[in-house]
């Protein structure tokens, strides 16, 4: 009966978890993919108003934005490894960091898109209507549709990661059971990567 239990207790799939993380990944990529291919087509039809449009972009804060995810992805990759040298305080601390640093992405994210409403350049505003061609316009659309579609995935991987943090602080997840801490390490790589690609796209191109 005691085996029994132990057996039911220690039931636990990390390579099913893994699967079930890359398909997930699999299908964010095919739904950024899929806008990164619209970006391309208009920018190929407008490449003069997207040039003219980027340079309303702060492009100081995409770039510290860029690397405070790079700094981000650091830590919580090494937050998996300490979690198997059995240090869950500093696996913890990394976690910790991780999280602020996703803050601090939304909120530079908050005060940019703060000073856009500003000066009225959103969608669908008269400013926009009347001050900008049409290719600005779609460069503006598609800048607030994947600048925020992303700043949901950084939510989402906050709350994950929170989750995740909580479960190692818990002793659920540990050097035995790490296949959750990965799979958040996974989702924030992703999150990470995405941005990569919307930073050059929309504040490097002119």
């Amino acid at each position: 009966m005691e085996k029994h239990a132990h057996l039911e207790h220690d039931h636990y799939d990390a390579e099913a978890s893994k699967i079930g993380m890359w398909l997930f990944i699999f299908t964010e990529l095919l739904l950024f993919g899929g806008l990164f291919i619209v970006y391309s087509v208009y920018r190929f039809m407008n490449p003069d108003a997207f040039h003219l449009a980027a340079e309303e972009l702060n492009t100081t804060i995409g770039a510290i934005n860029t690397v405070l995810l790079l700094v981000s992805s650091m830590t919580i990759a090494v937050s998996t490894t300490t979690l198997q040298l059995k240090k869950k305080g500093l696996t913890l601390l990394l976690l910790a960091i991780t999280i602020l640093i996703g803050i601090v992405f939304l909120v530079n994210k908050y005060f940019e898109w703060g000073a856009k409403f500003e000066h009225g350049i959103w969608p669908g505003s008269e400013h926009l209507k009347t001050a900008f061609s049409q290719g600005e316009i779609l460069f503006f659309g598609l800048y607030y549709v994947m600048t925020g579609l992303h700043a949901l995935h950084i939510i989402i991987g906050l709350i994950i990661i929170l989750f995740a943090a909580h479960r190692v602080y818990s002793g659920t997840v540990n050097e035995n059971r790490a296949a959750l801490l990965e799979n958040a390490g996974l989702y924030w790589h992703l999150v990470d990567l995405i941005w990569i690609f919307l930073f050059p796209l929309f504040y490097l191109i002119h």
